[in-house]
C-alpha cells in the first residue's frame, strides 16, 4: 500500500498566486520597541518632571557647550542650559501640535469627506472642487502662508498643519463612506425604517472611520515632522520656550564645536516619528481585510 503524505502546512492549501500576508503580532520586536519609545515620550509631554528636575530655561554661562557627561546627559547649549531638559520639557509642545493638528484635520475631513460622500452631486463636486485647491499648494508650503499670514504661535502652528493635512484625510474620508454607503448592512438598517442620522451616527461613520485609524496614527509623525520644520525655520514657539524644531534651527550655527545640540533633538525626532510610523503599519496591517487575526 502506497503511503499518502499529507502536507499540515496552510500554504500547501493556497491557491496558485495568492501570497499570504504574514501574521502581525504584538510580540513583534520593532513593534515592542516602538510601543517603548511612544511611552517615554507619553511620560516625558505628560510629566516632564519624572524624567529631570533641571530648568530648561535657567541659565549658568559658566557651563556653555558643556560636552555630554553623567551630570548633563545631552551637554549643554550656547547659554550653558542643559540640553536634556529642553527636549524632555519641549516634547510636550511638539507633540501636542502633532496631536492637535491631526485631530483639528481629522474633524474637518469627518465633516467635508460625509458631506461629498452622502450629499448631492453638487456638493460632492464643491467639496472636491475645494480639496482639490488646497492640493494645488504643497502641504508644509500651505501652512508655512498660513503661519505667515496669521502670525507664530503654537494654535497657529495646530491650525496650520492641521488645515495642510486636511485634503488627504478628506479623499480618505470620502473614500470609505461611499464604499460604506451601499453596503448590505447600511441597507437592512434602511429598510428596518431606522432615521438617517441613526443610520449615518451608529452605522457609515463607524465603518468608514474603522479603517482610517492606522493613517491617522501615520499622520502624526507626519504632523511632528511638520511642526519640528515649522519650529526650525523660526515659525514656530519662539525662543527660549524650548521645541524640538527651534532647537535645531538654534543649533545649527554650533555644529562643528558642539555637535550635541543638533544630534540628540534630531534624533529625538526620529525616533518618535519612526516609533509612531511602526505603530501606524502595524494597525494598518492589522485592520485590513483579510488579514489574519
Amino acid at each position: 500500500m502506497t503511503t499518502v503524505e499529507i502536507a499540515t502546512d496552510p500554504q500547501a492549501h493556497a491557491s496558485p498566486g495568492v501570497v499570504r500576508r504574514p501574521r502581525s503580532s504584538w510580540r513583534s520586536p520593532a513593534l515592542l520597541l516602538a510601543l517603548a519609545v511612544i511611552a517615554l515620550v507619553a511620560l516625558a509631554a505628560l510629566l516632564p518632571g519624572a524624567l529631570t528636575r533641571q530648568d530648561p530655561l535657567v541659565i549658568h554661562l559658566d557651563q556653555s557647550f558643556a560636552a555630554p557627561s553623567a551630570e548633563h546627559w545631552f551637554g549643554n547649549d550656547q547659554s550653558g542650559r542643559d540640553v536634556f531638559a529642553r527636549v524632555v520639557h519641549g516634547t510636550r509642545q511638539s507633540v501636542l501640535i502633532g496631536l492637535g493638528a491631526t485631530a483639528l484635520a481629522m474633524a474637518g475631513a469627518l465633516v467635508l469627506g460625509l458631506l461629498a460622500g452622502l450629499g448631492s452631486r453638487f456638493t460632492d463636486g464643491a467639496v472636491n472642487r475645494a480639496v482639490e485647491v488646497l492640493y494645488a499648494f504643497p502641504g508644509l508650503l500651505l501652512a508655512l502662508v498660513l503661519i505667515t499670514v496669521f502670525g507664530n504661535g503654537a494654535l497657529t502652528q495646530i491650525v496650520a498643519v492641521g488645515v495642510a493635512s486636511l485634503p488627504g484625510y478628506t479623499r480618505m474620508v470620502r473614500g470609505q463612506v461611499l464604499a460604506v454607503r451601499f453596503a448590505p448592512y447600511v441597507q437592512a438598517a434602511r429598510t428596518l425604517g431606522h432615521p438617517s442620522r441613526t443610520i449615518v451616527a451608529r452605522t457609515i461613520l463607524p465603518n468608514a472611520f474603522r479603517p482610517l485609524v492606522a493613517l491617522i496614527t501615520l499622520g502624526v509623525g507626519q504632523a511632528i515632522v511638520w511642526a519640528a520644520a515649522l519650529g526650525f525655520l523660526g515659525l514656530g514657539v519662539q525662543p527660549p520656550a524650548p521645541e524640538w524644531g527651534a532647537m535645531l534651527n538654534a543649533g545649527r550655527n554650533y555644529l562643528q564645536q558642539a555637535w550635541w545640540l543638533d544630534f540628540f533633538p534630531g534624533a529625538v525626532i526620529i525616533l518618535t516619528t519612526l516609533a509612531v510610523t511602526v505603530l501606524g503599519r502595524f494597525l494598518q496591517n492589522a485592520t485590513r481585510p483579510g488579514s489574519p487575526s
